[in-house]
């Protein structure tokens, strides 16, 4: 050991000029142990500072959590809201078109009036076609007057209408 008491050191000390204590091993480890217990004094706390850290940690990332849940919630609502509020909208806009043109609301599939517009037109425009959809009216007059309904066609009738359907001619 050295003039200032560590191994490995000559006597530099000395050599200088400067008269340097030296330390017995039982006063270095007194010194050591002096010095140990200060800086671990100054920690002491340490362990229940970093325990009350932690705890403190999880409160705040459990609150953090909860506020989370109730955000993504309110946002859920939101959404839900704003569905509905598009529904009764395009309910409003089926049941108008219903009221204009006579076509029942159920039929009217738009999200929009001009498309439940369009709709109704081609429903109407449907309705008001032949009896039988895909069947040509031919102009065949049955032997009675005038026939007012489906039970007063004639046999006629029913092969001419059978030969459209068929696509035979006797």
């Amino acid at each position: 050991m050295g003039a200032t008491g560590t191994p490995g050191e000559t006597g530099n000390a000395a050599e200088n000029g400067n008269a340097a204590e030296t330390f017995t091993q039982e006063q270095v480890d007194a010194i050591v142990k002096d010095r140990l217990s200060r800086e671990r004094d100054k920690y002491k706390d340490y362990a229940d500072l970093k325990s009350k850290a932690a705890e403190y940690d999880k409160q705040q990332e459990a609150n953090k959590t909860e506020l989370q849940k109730a955000q993504e919630q309110a946002e859920s609502l939101k959404k839900e809201l704003a569905g509905l509020k598009e529904q009764e909208k395009t309910r409003g806009i089926r049941k108008k078109v219903s009221e204009d043109t006579g076509v029942p609301e159920d039929l009217l599939t738009g999200n929009s009036e001009e498309d439940c517009k369009t709709q109704a037109e081609a429903i109407l425009k449907f309705a008001k076609g032949s009896k039988y959809p895909g069947i040509k009216e031919t102009g065949h007059k049955s032997n009675t007057t005038s026939p007012t309904s489906a039970d007063d066609l004639s046999s006629a009738d029913y092969r001419e209408m059978a030969h459209q359907i068929f696509g035979r001619k006797e």
